[in-house]
């Protein structure tokens, strides 16, 4: 289950980066990301980039108020506003290179099984 959300993750990625968004390291909140370094591990290792896990217990509202911050001219720039009001992360998971070739063969898998349960429920579809 985990590696299958793991998998899942790894393909929006992939679908935000064919149209055109560079993701470089991924930022966990909350309670997961915090309390499962397995879980977090296993992403690193699936996604092949760092999970860095923030220090914030309210990370989506801090991140609201260093918008607000630039909205308010408070601070010049988003980056400005991070590098002033960020708490900083408590962890990074680096991705393990041994872990990292077997999910990529995994992964590969995962992505045959998809498209051949895609088409089947299309073609089931078109029965009905």
């Amino acid at each position: 289950m985990v590696e299958a959300i793991c998998f899942g993750s790894r393909q929006i990625i992939e679908r935000f980066e064919q149209e055109g968004v560079s993701i470089h390291s991924v930022v966990g909140i909350g309670g997961v990301a915090k309390k499962s370094p397995f879980i977090m591990q296993t992403l690193a290792d699936v996604l092949e980039m760092p999970i860095k896990i923030s220090n914030a217990e309210q990370a989506p509202a801090l991140g609201a108020a260093m918008y607000a911050s630039v909205a308010a001219g408070i601070h010049n720039s988003v980056e400005t506003a991070i590098d002033v009001m960020s708490n900083g992360f408590a962890v990074t998971y680096h991705p393990d290179p041994d872990r990292v070739k077997i999910y990529r063969q995994l992964y590969l898998k995962y992505c045959r099984l998809g498209s051949f349960v895609e088409q089947l429920t299309k073609d089931q579809g078109n029965n009905l």
